[in-house]
């Protein structure tokens, strides 16, 4: 966004400053983003008995990718039949887009929509219907440190209303897929371009 200052007039020394202000805020978007967020308040939040609260805010998060696998090609039963639309916490995709890897602390949330419509103006295809699910991934060495890659995977369901908390799912439900079939530490990048296209050129 650019902004014109007219009217220059006078002493001059109190509009410099202002205008030194306004130019060094809009050279510095990351710390007006951050300003935005308190500085002690977790990505996410656990209870006293390490139940992960469903978090908040997440559709302002960097959005990643989403992945999506029909019923109607897979049968009529797909394991996964909605759309997965993935962010990833603001922090970490900054830290990604550094070095290209997940940082321990990630945080990726996917929230599930289900197919609705199969037909637009613009053609024939998947389009987006109602949010019906939201689950988390989360990659914590101190707290995850007995789960393959320090990952734990959590469901607040597949229909609303939400719970309001998850525990950790077993490591067979969901570390043994992603260990055997996801492309980078745990996480399904291929399926993501923004992730991709974020990560440092080699």
């Amino acid at each position: 966004m650019s902004r014109s200052i007219r009217g220059w007039v006078g002493g001059g020394v109190a509009i410099a400053g202002v205008l030194a202000f306004t130019l060094w805020n809009v050279a510095q978007p990351s710390a007006v983003i951050a300003a935005d967020k308190p500085a002690d308040k977790p990505v996410v939040e656990f209870s006293d008995d390490g139940k992960m609260k469903q978090p908040t805010g997440y559709r302002k998060w960097p959005f990643v990718g989403t992945p999506v696998t029909p019923n109607d090609m897979n049968g009529g039963d797909a394991p996964f039949p909605e759309f997965h639309i993935v962010y990833m916490d603001p922090d970490s995709f900054v830290h990604y887009e550094k070095t290209g890897e997940y940082r321990d602390g990630t945080v990726l949330v996917k929230e599930l929509t289900s197919v609705g419509t199969k037909e637009a103006t613009s053609g024939k295809g998947y389009f987006m219907g109602e949010y019906i699910g939201l689950e988390v991934s989360m990659k914590d060495a101190k707290r995850f440190k007995d789960e393959p890659g320090n990952w734990a995977y959590f469901s607040f369901g597949h229909k609303y209303p939400l719970k309001e908390t998850a525990t950790t799912a077993a490591t067979a439900s969901c570390n043994a897929c992603h260990q055997a079939n996801a492309k980078q530490d745990y996480v399904f990048t291929q399926y993501y371009p923004v992730l991709r296209a974020a990560a440092p050129k080699k």
